[in-house]
């Protein structure tokens, strides 16, 4: 009996293995799996431009690549540009130059007042100047001591517009600095130290490169740029008569 179990079930064995319909199934399985790996096979992989990834794993952000140097922006004018550009600011400009050889410590306290718009900015910045200059002409015959007060403000509009600074341009002149950087931080100390330069060497032509730098992109903290909307009464209506 147990011998006749065993034939019957590899008889039923036999006939499932033989059977059309699982024959079937096994057929369109095989024809899908070839399918999938055709289809598979002609699709292109992805690309680099379709993810924004590079080819050496890194993200691309703007165009460029995170981590490389950001490329850095040129001053509107030049440090030794007195009278400015003729341009639509031709007149601020020359206002510009005007306080920086007459009042320099007006023209410095207006720049303080347009990177920090804060509560007496403008005064505090001035008299500070005022009394330092007053100071360095009365001990050392010279304006001497107001450039260290003031050479942080150079370091400020050139961080906050990402402006190239005298070391970098100097690098890039002659191309003899570049070995000495070794890290932002580095280079950062450095235009630091080329801005307190810039300062006591040339101060006036410093502060008003500043100013027409700032008057072009900064609007004065008293200046009200909302839009006033004005209110036209209507004319006068006549009935006429046919």
């Amino acid at each position: 009996m147990a011998a006749e179990d065993s034939r019957e079930a590899q008889r039923g064995d036999e006939h499932e293995e033989s059977s059309p319909l699982l024959q079937g199934k096994e057929n369109d399985g095989k024809i899908c799996s070839k399918g999938d790996s055709k289809a598979a096979s002609l699709v292109p992989p992805p690309t680099a431009e379709e993810y924004g990834w590079t080819a050496d794993g890194l993200p691309v952000s703007q165009g460029s690549v995170i981590g490389e140097p950001i490329r850095r922006n040129q001053w509107n004018s030049g440090l030794f540009t007195c009278l400015g550009r003729n341009d639509e600011f031709c007149s601020s400009d020359l206002e510009v130059c005007l306080l920086g050889s007459v009042a320099p410590c007006v023209l410095y306290g207006t720049n303080a007042e347009r990177l920090g718009s804060a509560p007496g900015t403008f005064s505090n910045h001035c008299l500070t100047y005022l009394g330092l200059y007053f100071v360095g002409n009365s001990l050392f015959g010279w304006n001497c001591l107001a450039p260290w007060f003031s050479y942080s403000s150079r370091s400020a509009i050139r961080r906050k517009f990402n402006l190239e600074g005298s070391f970098e341009a100097m690098n890039r002149s002659c191309g003899c600095c570049g070995s000495c950087i070794e890290d932002e931080m580095q280079r950062e100390h450095l235009e630091t130290t080329c801005d307190f330069v810039t300062h006591v060497l040339c101060h006036t032509c410093a502060l008003c490169q500043e100013g027409r730098e700032l008057r072009r992109k900064v609007l004065h903290p008293g200046f009200n740029a909302q839009p006033t909307v004005v209110m036209m009464p209507p004319r006068e209506q006549t009935m006429g008569r046919k």
